[in-house]
């Protein structure tokens, strides 16, 4: 019997050896439930935006000169119509205070020359009179008419002096004007070119120079992003947006489009996109942002609620996925029909039913149609959504 056992147990450890090397072997898998939520298709910038402002001008004086009045620093909040910077132009000054005295002058020389002007006209008149009456000669009528026209042309002349010097002194303001800048709106000093008693030059043709006062509007702002030509037919003004910031990490902001650029930009020969403006639906949230925030927008094209769909990673080319089959334990392969789908979701047309698990695991070696899996742990397609 001792004989006997001995070749016994040599077999039964083969045996045993045997079916552990030849057993099948299961590859754990994770699996994704199908289930019915919300599906969007969207659309994303392809390159970062950034906050603007929908009010920036970058203002330089028309004529150069030394600095002679700095009213404002880098983020001073003005008014418009403030006096932001002014240039050295006591010489304008002095003739403008010329001009001023010439219209002056000229106007109390109006007074005098017409007032003799109108004298001339009434002694024009009595001489007619006389003339009629036979007490004065034809000639000496004539003298008084003639007379009284001299002195009227050259009341005219002098008023036409004063309309002169007016003109002039007119001209002088406006010289005056090329050295001053004004703000054109309300808003923030962001950038001042330039030190009280430096010389500045506007920037002449051709030359970028910068500017001497940078000023924004904050009070009204919009975010623009540039997107890809081939998306851009898709998008149009009024469609729902949203806005994500890296200053505002986790938060996304509800806005629509309201604005699509009418051409195309060519950064690059391979990089051609047409930038979208978006403003923003709740006033209080421009509060947060500043001009020049990077931001990236996503721009919703359609949606659809309560559809069958799936994790968009679990796709495979030609919209196959692997289902599991609990009966067999094994993964066959299934081609599905699919609806609008972003970089989460994808809608399901057909091919799937609610309930379906499918893998999400695609990645791990060895996971293909018809391997025999260990599902790990099953999570619902859209929970969390």
């Amino acid at each position: 019997m001792r004989r006997l056992l001995i070749p016994l147990s040599i077999i039964a450890a083969l045996a045993t050896a045997f079916w552990w090397f030849t057993r099948p072997q299961f590859i754990a898998v994770a699996l994704v439930e199908v289930n019915k939520g919300k599906v969007e298709a969207s659309v994303a910038n392809t390159r970062a935006g950034s906050v603007e402002a929908c009010q920036r001008t970058r203002l330089s004086p028309i004529s150069g000169g030394r600095i002679a009045f700095l009213g404002v620093k880098k983020g001073d909040h003005v008014k418009k119509g403030q006096v932001l910077l002014r240039l050295w132009n006591e010489d304008q000054l002095a003739q403008s205070s010329l001009a001023q005295t010439q219209v002056d002058s000229s106007r109390k020389h109006i007074n005098e020359i017409c007032a003799i002007a109108d004298n001339a006209a009434r002694e024009a008149a009595r001489s007619a009179k006389l003339r009629a009456r036979g007490f004065i000669s034809e000639s000496g009528e004539d003298k008084a008419r003639y007379e009284a026209k001299s002195r009227r042309a050259a009341c005219e002349a002098a008023r036409a002096d004063v309309v002169q010097a007016q003109a002039r002194l007119q001209v002088t303001r406006v010289e005056q004007n090329r050295t001053v800048l004004v703000a054109p709106f309300d808003g923030i000093v962001a950038d001042i070119v330039g030190e009280l008693g430096e010389y500045t030059t506007p920037s002449p043709p051709g030359v970028a120079t910068p500017p001497a006062i940078d000023l924004i509007d904050d009070s009204c702002l919009y975010i623009k992003a540039p997107m890809d030509e081939v998306d851009a037919p898709k998008i149009h003004v009024g469609q729902l947006a949203r806005v994500s910031l890296d200053a505002l990490p986790g938060k996304s902001l509800p806005g629509h489009v309201k604005r699509v650029a009418p051409y195309v930009v060519a950064v690059e020969k391979q990089a051609r996109t047409v930038d979208v403006e978006v403003s923003l639906d709740n006033a209080s949230d421009n509060k947060n942002l500043l001009v020049g925030y990077s931001a990236d927008v996503e721009v919703v094209l359609d949606s659809h609620d309560q559809v069958l769909r799936i994790p968009t990673s679990t796709l495979l080319e030609g919209n196959k996925v692997l289902l599991y089959r609990p009966d067999t334990k094994k993964l066959e392969q299934r081609v599905i029909k699919a609806g609008i789908t972003n970089w989460e979701y994808t809608e399901v047309l057909d091919g799937l039913q609610q309930g379906d698990r499918i893998v999400s695991s695609l990645e791990r070696e060895g996971v293909e149609a018809g391997v025999l899996v260990a599902p790990e742990a099953d999570t619902k397609a859209g929970k969390t959504k």
